[in-house]
């Protein structure tokens, strides 16, 4: 190890802990990707058994699952827990807040979910209308615009890929996202949601709100951003994942 790598390594001070699908790549990616622009601030992963088209609590958590996951991070002492999933929205988003209260009780962690910190920004941006692009059916896509819509948040535009298995959420390639964000931006909403944190949209964001002049929100990336906030870390060095960090939108 050179003299630098040992600097690198001893200057970290925060820790934030992110709870995955099981059969999720994309988070770990992402949070390390965007780690690199937060030296001082390390990653931590557990995972919550999720895997194949069927989920076993369709309308609940798999608490035991997730407050396992929890348990294991806080042996780590961490700053902030995040479950780096976007369940909730079909859960009704109580259910998330239900969620950060069971672990923060059992760990004495703060702890955050993606979806809340969705809810919290579009809430905040007074946003009146969205754009959903994900890599769902069409069905599941029917059923998030519909609570994303009850929640305050109608879709006037959307666009999907047609994947049901948990894994193959992350094979949808560059130029389709970039597509289907096109095709949303096109009927000019308030901002843009990439829906799924099994979804490689992340590094596609900056670019994106460049080309269209529209807020991009990706829910793997905004759970990061969440949990550095709530760890007390300035975001705007990661300007490069989007507005979102760099605080201009």
């Amino acid at each position: 190890m050179t003299p630098s790598d040992a600097a690198r390594y001893r200057q970290k001070s925060k820790a934030i802990g992110m709870i995955t699908p099981s059969a999720n790549v994309v988070v770990e990616r992402v949070t390390i990707a965007v780690l690199a622009d937060f030296p001082e601030v390390s990653g931590h992963f557990s995972r919550t058994p999720v895997v194949g088209s069927s989920d076993f609590y369709k309308d609940d958590y798999d608490w035991d699952g997730m407050l396992g996951a929890a348990r294991l991070l806080a042996h780590a002492k961490l700053d902030v827990i995040c479950w780096n999933g976007s369940k909730g929205v079909g859960l009704g988003f109580d259910a998330d807040h239900i969620l950060c209260e069971r672990i923060t009780a059992e760990t004495g962690i703060s702890a955050t979910t993606s979806v809340l910190a969705l809810e919290a920004v579009l809430q905040g941006r007074k946003v009146r209308n969205i754009g959903l692009v994900s890599p769902h059916t069409e069905a599941y896509q029917a059923k998030m615009t519909a609570a994303l819509a009850k929640r305050g948040f109608p879709c006037i535009a959307e666009a999907h890929a047609g994947f049901s298995d948990n894994f193959s959420y992350c094979t949808v390639p560059d130029s389709d996202i970039v597509a289907m964000v096109r095709k949303v931006a096109a009927a000019k909403p308030d901002a843009i949601v990439t829906f799924c944190t099994n979804f490689p949209a992340a590094h596609l964001v900056e670019p994106l709100e460049r080309e269209t002049g529209t807020p991009i929100y990706d829910t793997t990336s905004i759970g990061v951003w969440d949990a550095l906030r709530r760890a007390g870390v300035e975001t705007d060095r990661g300007a490069r994942w989007g507005s979102l960090f760099a605080g201009t939108r």
